[in-house]
């Protein structure tokens, strides 16, 4: 937008779809109010129709641009008064202020009508176009007929004006417009849509008496120039240092937390570290202008330069923790380079100037930046050099990691200025599936075959085609249509979707590539612009059809054919990036479709404990060192913390923050040791080294459904990692978790509605489909970090998207049976004891039972309720021993210790394997006898649904006979006995005493055992 323009909301209600009948006789005369950041717009009535067209578009004017993400546009549709029975409500839609799109870029949405109330009828949808329009500001000569109408002063007085005060005529014009602006919005908000231009004409002889100064210099103008003189907008306010404007955008709506709530720079989660702040401007001395000169900061044993200039203007800030440091005194010394030819000589220094560390003001923000002084350089040598009159400006401050030039300083615990040790914030880039469908071709012209008499290029059947997409290195085919005939009159159909993954900024093209599939030979190809592709929000509506020219691959032959195909961006699904079981973001590709989040997620990484060395030992060293950072993953952004170089027990005390729109969602945390940061050990392209890879200490993952909102959490982690040796614990992690919650009636809501947007419900994919795209984005996503500065390394991308949760692992499948296991321990327990009961071993209790039963028989209208109320005492009873924080990983459950080191090794082996040829015959051996205890488990289940299936098709004619029998005479006794008296007489018979009870099993499970399977006819 440009500076000083006009922002402004179109809200086009086009139609309503199956509206609830509100009028008494089946019908209902709709209209649509619409409110917005004060303003309120209605639109038409619609009579006695269910399906009404409006097709109307209101505007608004958005007050603050910044804010609008934050603003809510209300629309509620009610039954007009004047022809039903009274103003009744049919629904309510609410859209967040960051769904709107640019004008252009909008598109048709049909929203689902809300509930008022929990006792509201509502039902139908409601179609809107929702934009917002950036409008310039007036030029400087349209602002001449407002400056023009002021009230004339005496001529003397007119003659002596200066030039300058005519200068200042707009800007006194532009102060007297924002002083009307509260009071014509006020009038915006009060008057009907009918009568707004005779309040405009009447507000400013009503506001007269109360205006200020300036206001009341308008009072003389003519009324003919105040309705010609154009409206001046708003001068926007200047950005405050601590707060930053930031355009309206999903990359900023991503990183800041939606307004109304606490910031995310407070640090109120972290222990604020006093750090010693020195910010070297420039110097200045008489003489020596354009020679190279340097600064040198000395603290102790701490000494770091500039770089060398010679304008002698360096801006920079050097930072060093104080608790480091082992002096009292800050010298800054000035030196200019000298060389003696080609070779360097030693520098001339030009003076220094000292500071007491007990003298140096604190600084806290928000409080402004401490101004930079002037100070005179003190010789310490009597070279002719270092004469008075040289200078250097500086600011020296004491503050903390919160201050805003610590991101940008050179930093005492992390490395200087390394750009690989600097904490950064990264976005993944904007996922979209691609859908191509392919129709049929025409018209055909297909090449002639290399050999017409190889069985392969034709044959009676005729050739095969098909069609191959390509996208950024993803190719898929659709499947081999038959040309029946080699006339131009052959229409291969096919009617197949193939989908793609793009990612913002999408690439130029998606290539389409018609193939002979039996000569092994492509017949033309073409190239749909991305930019041109439709993008589409739900199922609605089928994408525009399009025919494509198809072009061979030489000169000679221009046209071979077209290609009739739906190419569309799916703006309703998610892209899965992550494995589902640790989803952090489930919200739908296009941003019209997003709503606003129910919370704000803080975390802050307050530092770890007893890390293990990751690096060897030096020669000189007694042990291995550990540079370690932090990254976090939640939603589509990612932090990374600053690397505190060669320490054990490190502290970062940083702090950031996330919307969180849905809290069914995991945030999940690494821990990695800095192997890039030194250029002589991270290889790349200029080295013969092959580039390191950062390595594993830990993982922690934490899902926020489990906490409880608006309560910190400060917990350790223990970090596992799992190596090919075994399992080791690698160290701790401190946190500190906050989830806030400004309505608890919204986040409720969220557990009632789908996890995943609703294309994944009315054109689902296939599973395999799925796992293969979300392998394809996890791809895209790793490579487009990796190309940031600094880079996210692919192996850390990987590991925190949990790339490999899908390969073979036999501590996997442990695990897993282990959790199936689990969920059946109560199921057993729930056994065992109605084995107890009906074997009597506790008489009191069989007892019991049996009042119980007579109970529930006799009067069964109290068994749902009975049953209701004995969960809820349950729950209440459990709630004493509920989870008191957010558990991290679970070495226990993951079966890390159940596992030999050959599965363990089994499980890091690459695919395909890299192993001996004798050890992959040993694990494919292993492998088989796993699957054939599976095989054997899989038989027994089938078994038992074959021998139904036999019960009841004759297979065995005397044991159906029987059961036809017990049919006839069940129905018999069900008719003649009282149900009741029956299901009692059962109860007690079933928990009658093991003494009534013989040691065999009964004649019915007999029966069904002798029921004929099918797995006497397998081979």
């Amino acid at each position: 937008m440009a500076e000083g323009g006009n922002r402004r909301l179109v809200v086009e209600v086009c139609n309503a779809r199956n509206l609830m009948p509100k009028d008494g006789q089946g019908t209902a005369s709709a209209y649509v109010m619409v409110d917005f950041d004060g303003q309120r717009r209605r639109t038409k009535t619609r009579l006695r129709d269910l399906n009404p067209q409006w097709d109307e578009k209101l505007e608004f004017l958005v007050h603050d641009p910044e804010s609008m993400a934050a603003e809510t546009l209300e629309l509620n549709v009610y039954n007009d008064k004047k022809t039903g029975k009274r103003n009744t409500f049919l629904g309510k839609v609410k859209i967040s202020g960051t769904s709107f799109a640019k004008a252009g870029s909008e598109a048709l949405i049909y929203y689902p009508l809300e509930k008022r109330s929990v006792f509201s009828q509502v039902k139908g949808e409601l179609g809107l176009r929702v934009s917002y329009i950036d409008e310039a500001p007036p030029p400087a000569a349209d602002e001449a007929p407002a400056t023009e109408a002021k009230p004339e002063a005496p001529p003397v007085a007119e003659d002596k004006k200066p030039a300058a005060e005519e200068e200042k005529k707009p800007e006194e014009a532009k102060k007297t417009d924002e002083a009307k602006k509260p009071e014509k919005t006020k009038t915006d908000e009060k008057a009907a849509p009918a009568s707004k231009d005779e309040e405009k004409k009447k507000q400013p002889e009503k506001t007269k008496p109360t205006e200020a100064a300036p206001a009341s210099t308008d009072a003389g103008k003519p009324k003919e120039d105040k309705q010609k003189a154009p409206p001046l907008p708003a001068p926007t306010p200047p950005a405050t240092p601590a707060k930053d404007s930031h355009p309206l955008g999903l990359s900023d709506l991503e990183i800041r937390p939606f307004a109304g709530e606490r910031p995310s720079s407070s640090y109120d989660l972290v222990d604020r570290v006093p750090y010693l702040f020195v910010r070297v401007l420039k110097a200045k001395h008489g003489g020596a202008e354009g020679r190279p000169v340097y600064a040198q900061v000395v603290i102790g044993s701490h000494s770091v330069r500039t770089r060398i200039v010679r304008s002698a203007d360096w801006d920079q800030v050097f930072a060093f923790h104080k608790e480091n440091l082992n002096s009292t005194a800050l010298e800054v010394f000035v030196h200019e380079e000298k060389k003696d030819g080609d070779k360097p000589a030693e520098d001339v220094s030009l003076g220094s100037v000292c500071f007491d560390l007990q003298e140096i003001p604190k600084r806290s923000p928000p409080d402004s930046p401490l101004a930079p002084q002037w100070y005179t350089l003190e010789a310490s040598t009597p070279e002719p050099t270092a004469a008075p009159g040289n200078d250097v400006m500086l600011a020296v401050w004491v503050g903390t990691q919160v201050d805003e030039a610590f991101q940008e300083a050179w930093q005492s615990d992390s490395g200087g200025l390394n750009v690989h040790t600097r904490s950064k914030a990264y976005l993944s880039p904007k996922l979209w599936y691609l859908r191509l469908t392919v129709i049929q071709t025409q018209d055909l012209h297909l090449p002639p075959a290399p050999d017409t008499k190889s069985p392969i290029s034709g044959g009676a059947t005729g050739p095969e085609i098909l069609v191959k997409g390509q996208l950024c290195g993803q190719v898929f085919r659709t499947g081999r249509a038959p040309l029946v005939t080699s006339s131009s009159s052959a229409n291969p159909t096919w009617n197949e979707d193939l989908v793609f993954v793009a990612a913002e900024p999408f690439d130029p093209f998606l290539t389409v590539v018609l193939e002979d599939a039996t000569a092994g030979q492509p017949v033309g190809h073409t190239k749909v612009p991305l930019s041109s592709i439709h993008r589409r929000l739900d199922d609605r509506a089928e994408p525009p059809a399009r025919w494509l020219n198809l072009a061979g691959d030489d000169e000679g032959r221009p046209y071979v054919g077209r290609l009739h195909v739906r190419v569309c961006l799916e703006g309703g699904y998610h892209v899965l990036d992550e494995a589902a079981h640790v989803a952090s973001d489930v919200r739908a590709a296009s941003k019209q479709l997003s709503k606003p989040p129910v919370g704000l997620l803080e975390v802050g990484v307050r530092g770890a404990t007893n890390l293990v060395p990751m690096k060897p030992a030096t020669q000189g060293g007694a042990s291995g060192s550990t540079d370690a950072y932090v990254v976090l993953k939640y939603g589509p952004k990612w932090a990374r913390t600053r690397t505190i170089l060669d320490q054990f027990n490190p502290r970062w005390n940083e702090q950031y923050a996330w919307d969180v729109f849905d809290p069914c969602t995991v945030l999940t945390i690494g821990v990695f040791d800095n192997s890039r940061f030194r250029p002589a050990e991270a290889g790349g392209s200029g080295s013969s080294k092959p580039p390191v890879k950062d390595a594993r200490i830990g993982k922690v993952r934490i899902r926020l459904s489990t906490l409880d909102t608006n309560r910190v959490y400060v917990n350790s982690y223990a970090l596992t990692a799992v190596q090919p040796a075994g399992a080791k614990k690698m160290g701790e992690i401190e946190l500190a978790i906050r989830f806030s919650c400004p309505s608890w009636l919204s986040l409720l809501q969220t557990y009632g509605s789908p996890m995943l947007p609703r294309m994944h419900y009315v054109r689902p994919l296939a599973p395999a489909q799925q796992d293969a795209l979300r392998h394809t984005a996890m791809r895209l996503v790793a490579a487009r970090l990796s190309r940031s500065e600094p880079p996210l390394g692919p192996e850390v991308v990987h590991h925190m998207l949990d790339t490999d949760a899908h390969t073979w692992s036999v501590r996997r499948s442990r695990t897993n049976w282990a959790r199936v296991v689990g969920g059946l321990t109560r199921a057993a327990a729930a056994a065992r004891w109605v084995h107890g009961v009906r074997t009597w071993s506790h008489p009191p209790t069989t007892a019991l039972v049996h009042v119980l039963l007579a109970a529930a028989v006799l009067c069964p209208q109290v068994i749902l309720p009975t049953a209701a109320l004995y969960l809820f005492l349950v729950l209440v009873w459990r709630y004493r021993a509920r989870p008191r924080g957010p558990a991290g990983m679970d070495p226990r459950l993951s079966q890390v210790d159940a596992v030999g080191p050959d599965e363990l090794d089994e499980e890091f082996d690459v695919f395909p394997s890299s192993r001996p040829a004798d050890l992959v015959r040993l694990r494919y051996d292993r492998l088989r006898a796993l699957a054939g205890r599976a095989q054997t488990l899989l038989g027994d289940v089938a078994a038992q649904g074959e021998r139904v299936e036999a019960l009841l098709g004759w297979r065995d004619p005397r044991a159906t006979g029987i059961f036809a029998a017990f049919c006839v005479l069940s129905s018999i006794v069900l008719y003649a006995v009282p149900f009741r008296v029956l299901l009692l007489f059962a109860g007690f018979y079933y928990l009658r005493h093991p003494r009534f009870r013989g040691d065999m099993p009964s004649a019915g499970f007999n029966f069904f055992r002798r029921l004929p399977p099918l797995s006497d006819r397998i081979l």
